[in-house]
């Protein structure tokens, strides 16, 4: 999958998805909350993010914020050292070279990770409509929020 058809899905299997682009980066936010992105793909290089090459022809980068119950099984804890993978490895799912501690996962060009990484997509999407709905008016009083 390209990074063009990643952004299709997105739109498609999501409803509500609103986008941004900014630093060489497209987030992607559930309805109008703009405070933490579910996802975002990074398809270049900038002077912030080097560490994926994602200057090589076709190669993107994407990033999906997960719940710590499953950072945590996919790498048996909630703090990793991030120094141990290559993140220039192609499909792959890995912690986020900058993001881990936010339980952010990133991969580059899922192909045989795709079923897995849809499914890491749908549980960041089902947070990010969790999340708008608890700040909104209707959404539910503070002790509601189990978090």
């Amino acid at each position: 999958m390209d990074a063009k058809a990643m952004v299709s899905f997105l739109l498609d299997a999501f409803p509500g998805v609103e986008t941004t682009e900014a630093f060489g980066y497209k987030f992607f936010f559930y309805a109008d909350e703009r405070r933490l992105p579910f996802a975002t793909l990074a398809s270049s290089d900038n002077e912030h993010d080097r560490v994926s090459n994602l200057d090589r022809p076709g190669v993107f980068r994407l990033n999906i914020g997960v719940s710590r119950e499953t950072f945590q099984d996919l790498f048996g804890a909630s703090k990793v050292d991030v120094s141990s993978y290559d993140f220039t490895e192609l499909d792959r799912i890995m912690p986020h070279p900058d993001y881990a501690a936010q339980n952010f996962v990133c991969v580059l060009n899922p192909e045989e990770s795709l079923e897995a990484v849809r499914s890491l997509l749908t549980e960041a999407y089902g947070l990010a409509v969790r999340r708008h709905e608890r700040r909104q008016p209707t959404g539910g009083s503070e002790t509601d929020d189990p978090a």
